[in-house]
């Protein structure tokens, strides 16, 4: 009724080299985001360990063991 054949007559534009990158570069930043975010929190999420067991490589807890040997 609308065009003629199966797509109705829809022709649509194909992307630019500049949005092709940009979309390959968005896509991959994400992929690159989920995996460090996995391999950083992916025991914890899946519920192998517990928050507090592991507390952030020991960042600002307090002395550790070489601080506490050395001599001012």
């Amino acid at each position: 009724m609308a065009g003629h054949g199966p797509t109705g007559g829809f022709h649509p534009h194909l992307p630019g080299f500049r949005h092709q990158f940009i979309a390959k570069a968005l896509g991959a930043t994400m992929w690159f985001f989920i995996f460090y975010r996995a391999r950083e929190d992916g025991a914890k999420l899946l519920q192998l360990s517990h928050p507090w067991e592991t507390h952030g490589h020991g960042a600002g807890i307090g002395p550790t063991e070489e601080e506490l040997g050395e001599k001012p």
